[in-house]
């Protein structure tokens, strides 16, 4: 993970996002009823790396709180070491557990345990390309993985010779991001998962979003040596043309976690300390940061796809409880809330999830 490469999500519609608060108190059976209904999001804590201490946390929008440990308090047992990344599926949330090589496959609602997806080499993120089958990529494999969303095991793999992070499905294709060392990005026909094509873009593409046109912007740092400079890269997915691209001024510049708001028409990012904001017609990058906490290490970023609310998570020394802020679109601090070790990604909920939704 990109700890050593540092420590390790873009966001789609029907994903689920992540977050974390103060101590709960004493586990209490049940008590997970009162607060995992209704909208929310979720926060996914990593912990320390091969510590296996990671954990799940949720901020309730009904009660304004945040709850700590909620996949212990509901299995009785630890989640495992780096939860990374979670999206959600008829009715189903999968958090993929990078250093522990699996998914735990969870009731969407109540965080049940449904099954454990064992056996996978370092899993980064999940997409789901149709309603019964999901590609998983691996910091660590050269192929992505297939997975049989209705029986919830591996169905096959897809070799596309290089690492991947960040994935999504669009429409009849998926793009993968060959991030550690990588420059491409490879086309999938779902149908067949095959590759069909590789678009180069610029070093280490880190996180992706899509707008309300169908375009794919890809955002790449530059590579963790800082050897080149990082770019914004927008790419046609019908023709898999690249559009355009904006070139980051300063071989310093490292921006991470691309995301974008519920109407597909504003990229958000973090750079050097603050969330940037542009709209998609931007002609130029943007220059001052929306917003910029001071005394943070800001680490991960979410845009509540109903609200536009902002959520950045902060990790702080990467060993103690990190903390979790919540804006509203227009920058202004609305909360801050104590996560547990490393709160990385967020994935929302905009309500109680139905099968099939």
């Amino acid at each position: 993970m990109k700890k050593s490469l540092v420590s390790g999500l873009l966001v789609i519609s029907s994903f689920i996002f992540t977050l974390c608060s103060k101590d709960p108190g004493p586990v209490v059976r049940g008590v997970t009823d009162n607060y995992l209904s209704g909208a929310g999001v979720f926060i996914l804590n990593e912990g320390n790396f091969r510590t296996g201490n990671g954990s799940l946390s949720f901020f309730s929008y009904d009660s304004s709180k945040i709850f700590n440990n909620v996949f212990l308090q509901v299995n009785s047992r630890l989640l495992g070491d780096i939860p990374y990344s979670m999206a959600v599926s008829n009715g189903k949330a999968y958090i993929v557990v990078n250093n522990s090589g699996k998914i735990e496959v969870v009731d969407g609602n109540t965080m049940e345990s449904l099954t454990t997806i064992n056996k996978l080499s370092s899993p980064r993120y999940i997409s789901f390309a149709t309603a019964t089958k999901a590609y998983v990529t691996s910091l660590y494999s050269d192929s992505i993985t297939i997975l049989d969303t209705e029986k919830d095991k591996i169905s096959g793999y897809i070799d596309i010779r290089h690492t991947s992070e960040t994935i999504i499905a669009i429409e009849n294709k998926a793009f993968a991001a060959s991030w550690a060392g990588g420059n491409k990005i490879f086309v999938i026909d779902i149908l067949s998962d095959a590759v069909t094509d590789s678009i180069e873009v610029g070093r280490e593409p880190e996180s992706m979003a899509v707008d309300k046109n169908g375009t794919l912007w890809v955002l790449c740092n530059g590579g963790w040596q800082r050897d080149s400079f990082a770019e914004l890269t927008a790419i046609d997915t019908r023709t898999d043309e690249i559009l355009r691209k904006l070139i980051f001024p300063l071989i310093t510049d490292s921006p991470t976690s691309l995301q974008i708001d519920g109407k597909g028409e504003n990229l958000f990012f973090l750079l050097n300390g603050g969330v940037m904001q542009m709209n998609i017609d931007d002609a130029q990058l943007p220059e001052i940061p929306l917003i910029s906490p001071p005394g943070t290490n800001l680490y991960k970023l979410g845009i509540n796809p109903g609200n536009s609310e902002i959520f950045i998570t902060d990790a702080k020394d990467y060993q103690s409880k990190g903390d979790v802020f919540r804006y509203d679109k227009k920058g202004v601090l609305i909360s801050k809330m104590e996560a547990d070790i490393i709160p990385g990604s967020v994935c929302f909920r905009t309500g109680t999830l139905l099968p099939g939704k």
